[in-house]
Parts: structure tokens; sequence; C-alpha cells
């Protein structure tokens, strides 16, 4: 057994051993053992979609590609990469992503195969800005797919069922400056009242809460892209101010983390002072350990219809949540059309907890929950969720294109491991 845990620490992988190849014919060396394989990014992943009785493959040493196109509209870059490894670099080069995640700790690969998404309402996830990507087969051949091949919209979000992902190829466009501002005490009624305004009100707005009283959220993050000219700037002000005083919620008086009362120095800063994009879409500074650190995650979206019944849902369960929570994140993302990602074919919003690491708890909870929620609800690839396989399945209209596409790549069932399994895969 490799000894190996993830992240949170919560999970020990079950693999034999863990590998690092630093090339695509190591790679392939690995791929031609017998056995059953699975690829490992940063270890965010709070379950065992990551895990297998046989070999874990990172690819953390491969080679560091990055290739900025002639167009200067995308960027080609490895797999194993994190995105706190590109985002600088782009932004010297002039260039920006539209989107990135809370952490930007995490590999690319790994983050687009589980549908991680950011937040915004006319933002798409991740896994939205891929434009081509390559794959390696369990025979060790090469696979490159690019938007609008058949198959592409399924093999983003993979799962980690297709392959191991060499490089993926995403848009980007010229960088771009973001402030950010934090709001405390906003009442739930207002919010619910006109949920639009209020997610509206910024290009990323994050609504905290502990859920330890019902009549108030804890914050409001609001991340703004800063506008070309000062009018534009003192309109979007003007409106944040309104939006906020319809809420009751007032500026905070500093420098704040999303859970009440833990020291804000991981945080990306606040205030509204503006800096480049990658120093402020995401929650938390490349150089710390995000968030808190021993800690369980979930997370549940729904279509944008369905939003305000799922957030009173959760309202309902607050005497039942807040002992276990840490905090209690809700999110937008833009609709997209990739199959297996939480956002197709709908405008979503993301209830996402960050729970004690009390696991055990955790999973006894979760079922009241996920039977409060709409049943359009669908939970993060990467994180605790307790909803049966054949539930997840309905709830992902093109299960069966995904299932062909899997078997197509991985005759074999190479790749399959008991998560997958478990989904019917």
């Amino acid at each position: 057994m490799s000894n190996e845990r993830n992240w949170a620490g919560n999970l020990a992988y079950r693999a034999q051993r863990v590998e690092h190849p630093a090339s695509v014919d190591e790679l392939r060396e690995l791929f031609a053992e017998p056995g059953s394989v699975r690829m490992l990014g940063t270890r965010h992943c709070f379950n065992d979609i990551a895990d297998t009785a046989g070999v874990l493959i990172a690819l953390d040493r491969m080679p560091a590609t990055y290739e900025v196109d002639a167009g200067r509209d995308a960027v080609r870059v490895a797999g194993g990469l994190r995105y706190g490894d590109i985002a600088a670099r782009l932004h010297a080069d002039g260039l920006a992503l539209a989107n990135l995640a809370s952490l930007p700790h995490i590999s690319i690969a790994g983050a687009v195969a589980t549908g991680t998404h950011g937040s915004g309402d006319e933002i798409r996830s991740l896994a939205g800005a891929v434009r081509a990507l390559t794959l390696l087969g369990p025979d060790g051949g090469l696979v490159q797919l690019q938007r609008g091949d058949e198959g592409f919209d399924g093999a983003v979000v993979s799962l980690g069922a297709l392959g191991a992902v060499l490089d993926v190829t995403l848009d980007v466009e010229p960088t771009y400056q973001v402030a950010q501002h934090v709001f405390e005490s906003p009442g739930w009624d207002a919010i619910l009242a006109d949920l639009d305004a209020v997610t509206s009100v910024g290009t990323s707005v994050s609504i905290f809460s502990r859920w330890q009283q019902t009549a108030h959220a804890d914050q409001i993050w609001v991340k703004q892209r800063v506008p070309a000219t000062r009018a534009d700037a003192g309109a979007q002000r003007q409106r944040r101010e309104e939006v906020m005083s319809r809420l009751g919620a007032v500026a905070a008086d500093g420098k704040r983390h999303p859970i009440i009362g833990v020291d804000p120095e991981a945080c990306t800063d606040q205030g509204g002072v503006a800096a480049p994009w990658y120093e402020r879409l995401p929650h938390f500074k490349l150089e710390f350990t995000p968030s808190a650190g021993e800690e369980i995650q979930s997370e549940y979206l729904v279509p944008r219809g369905d939003a305000v019944a799922a957030i009173e849902a959760i309202r309902s369960l607050a005497d039942r949540i807040a002992p276990l929570l840490l905090v209690n994140e809700i999110r937008t993302v833009r609709a997209d059309d990739l199959w297996m990602s939480s956002s197709y074919g709908t405008d979503a919003v993301g209830l996402h907890f960050t729970w004690k690491p009390d696991e055990a708890a955790v999973r006894a909870l979760l079922p009241e929950i996920e039977a409060a929620l709409p049943a359009s609800a669908r939970p993060h690839w990467g994180k605790v969720f307790t909803l049966d396989g054949a539930e997840v399945r309905a709830r992902y209209p093109r299960w069966a294109d995904f299932a062909a596409l899997a078997a197509e790549h991985d005759p074999e069932r190479r790749f399959v491991n008991d998560y997958l399994e478990r989904l019917g895969l």
C-alpha cells in the first residue's frame, strides 16, 4: 500500500504505489503494466474519485508545457500544472483566463475533469474554457480533440475515465484588473427576494453563511472587473451600494476570511484595492494552505430557477447543519454544453459546504440535505455526497453517451474504479 492521503487527510488511498513519470514514454511504460490505473492531481478531491487498488499516476513532473497561440486567444498548457503555476505567466504575457476557482492550488487537468467551476453569472466553469485537449489512452495511443469534434463535449469533464490528460488548450483574453469588496450581515429575506440582483452586482459574487442564525448571512464577497472609464467605475460603485443597502449589509472594516474568526492572512486582498485578475479571483493565495486545512467538502449545483427553493431548503435545516459546518458558500456558474458538467444545459447556482472534519457525522446528515434539495441538484464530482448512482445518472441527460465514450476509450476498463462503478459506469 502507498500510505498516501488526500489534501484534507480524510482519505487514505488504497493504491499499491504512486508514480510520477517525467515523460510520455515513462507514462506509456506505466500504462503497459497490467492492472488498474488512475490519474492523481493535486489531491484536492474529498472522495475516492482518484483512488484505485492499482497504481496512481501523477503528472506533476511531466514537461511544463506553456505555449501561447499565435492569435493570442489561447494557451496550451500541461495538464499536471496548477492554475497558480500559469496565472502570473499569462499576466506577464498580457493575457488572462476569464475564471479561476477559489483555490489556485488545483491542477488544471484535475479541476477540468471534475467540473470544478469558479464563479460568476456570465462565467462558465473552468472546463468551459477548454478548446482542445490531448489524451494518452490505456493502449499508449494519443488522442487529440478540439471543440466541435465528435465526443469533445464528453471528454472534457471526464471523471478520469478516458485516460491521462497530457495537455489542454484554454481560451484566454487580454489581462485585466479586479477589485474585491466584502460586506457583512446581509439579510436572507432580502437576498432571496431578488437573488438575481445580488449575484449580478459583481463579476463574481459569493454569499457565505455558517447558518448559526437564519435571518442574516455572514458575508457577501464581490469580485468586480475594473472598468476602463471613471464613469463606469462610478456606476458600478453606485449599484453595489444600492444593492447592499437593500440587503442591510455593511462594508467590512478590514480584511476577512470566509470562516468568521479565522486569520485572513491567507486570503486574497480586499477593500476595493485593484490588482491583476489572478490575485483577486481566487479566495486564497497560492503561497498559503488554502481554506481551513482539515475539513470535508460537499457541493450541490441546481438550475438557476431552483436556486431560491434550494437555499430555503438549506435554511430550513440550519439547526441540523450549523453544528457540523465551518461555512456554506453560494455562488453562480453559467451554462455550458459539456455532458458531465454540473452546469450542463443550465445556468447553475452552487451550494458549497465546508464541514468540520467529522466525516461520519457529515455522511449521516447528507441524505437529509439531498432529500430536501430540488431533484435537479447535481453533486460536485470531487466532493462528498451520498446520492446513489441511479439517482446521479438520472440528473445527467447525456450519461449514456458518456458511458459509451468511456467504453470506446477504455474498453478493458483500466480506469474504472470503485467510484465509477458506484455511478454505474
